[in-house]
């Protein structure tokens, strides 16, 4: 099922939580929503699924204008983080569940569930936990449950929710190339939304970056990292180094600064903010450079070295340990970024779309 969003907006009182949003999800497509918390994320997704209405926009799916049409109607899967398992059903009853409620013409006969149930069991691979209660299992095998059961009714769109927030940082890996797998096999159109740039990137197909209320980028990993769309996104992608610098013919220039490894950038002459990430810039000693060593310190597989600079300037660059140039306390260093995104200060503000307003039959149902 492919999805289509226009214009969306939201508030909650004088707070907007949407500010006029615009995406589109192919069918049997994987998409992270990615972002800070507040970034608007979460409530795109209840959106989607019925449990918020926006002030504005268009959502369809395969063509159908699903803002027309109330939740039970939308055949959405949905994982929540903390699972939301019924604790007095067993995983089979658990699993059986949106079955059994169904309207009673589309409701599948006992025989029918018995046995999409124990196709689940077996396609989760968690047979041997069919007759017990949620408080006997793990939280990975508790969120195992909480998808097959989101599976069951085939839905046309799968959402889940922060779905491994709540597991230990090893559960959530085995978990998410799981999911991936399940995803693949099952061919639904998927949204997910996380905080953890990593989760994000080793599933998805694709990564919205959210931030503010609005989409700040869309890519790939490799693009996102490398090629950060804002100064909001070179942040949020761990790029924490900010310098002053000057553009001359689309070069980077600034005391202490060799920028020789970036490309040219087609951007105005004038003033700019470089934005390199802690491990991508080297060092080299040099007396004229206002850089100075001022601490040295180690994580067993990087070196940590704070400099201090002109003013006030402050920063800290990571070196593998074992190819760190042996620099002592109160050395001047040249800075030799090796990639960065690079924002000049005329850079224009990319104007928003004017919202969609909702049909008088849409707004009856906020």
């Amino acid at each position: 099922m492919s999805i289509s969003i226009r214009g969306m907006t939201k508030s909650f009182g004088t707070t907007s939580v949407l500010r006029g949003v615009d995406l589109t999800v192919g069918d049997g497509e994987l998409v992270a929503l990615l972002g800070p918390s507040g970034s608007g994320k979460t409530t795109l997704l209840k959106i989607i699924a019925g449990l918020e209405w926006p002030e504005a926009g268009e959502l369809t799916v395969a063509g159908t204008d699903w803002l027309a049409l109330p939740a039970q109607a939308r055949r959405i899967g949905f994982v929540f983080q903390h699972y939301a398992l019924f604790p007095h059903m067993t995983v089979r009853d658990n699993l059986a569940f949106g079955l059994t409620v169904g309207p009673r013409k589309q409701r599948p006969d006992a025989a029918k569930i018995a046995e999409t149930v124990d196709n689940l069991l077996n396609f989760l691979q968690i047979p041997h936990l069919a007759d017990r209660f949620p408080a006997q299992l793990s939280g990975g095998q508790r969120q195992r449950v909480a998808l097959g059961r989101a599976l069951a009714i085939e839905p046309s769109v799968l959402l889940l929710d922060e779905p491994f927030g709540a597991l230990d940082a090893s559960i959530r890996r085995d978990l998410r190339r799981w999911l991936r797998e399940v995803h693949d096999q099952t061919g639904s159109t998927t949204i997910f939304v996380t905080h953890d740039q990593e989760e994000a990137f080793e599933l998805a197909d694709r990564v919205v970056v959210m931030g503010d209320g609005r989409i700040e980028q869309i890519g790939s990993a490799d693009q996102i990292h490398d090629h950060p769309a804002s100064p909001f996104v070179a942040r949020f992608m761990g790029a924490v180094i900010e310098l002053p610098v000057t553009l001359r013919a689309g070069r980077a220039e600034a005391p202490g600064l060799d920028a020789s490894a970036l490309d040219r950038r087609a951007l105005p002459d004038g003033p700019a903010t470089l934005f390199p990430r802690p491990d991508a810039i080297t060092v080299q000693p040099d007396p004229a450079s206002p850089w100075r060593l001022a601490a040295k310190t180690s994580t067993g597989a990087l070196i940590r070295l704070d400099l201090h600079g002109s003013g006030d300037a402050r920063i800290s660059i990571d070196l593998p340990r074992y190819t760190a140039p042996p620099v002592e306390i109160g050395t001047h260093l040249r800075l030799r970024p090796l990639a960065g995104a690079i924002f000049s200060a005329a850079r224009p503000a990319t104007a928003a779309a004017a919202p969609t307003p909702l049909s008088p039959i849409k707004e009856n149902r906020l």
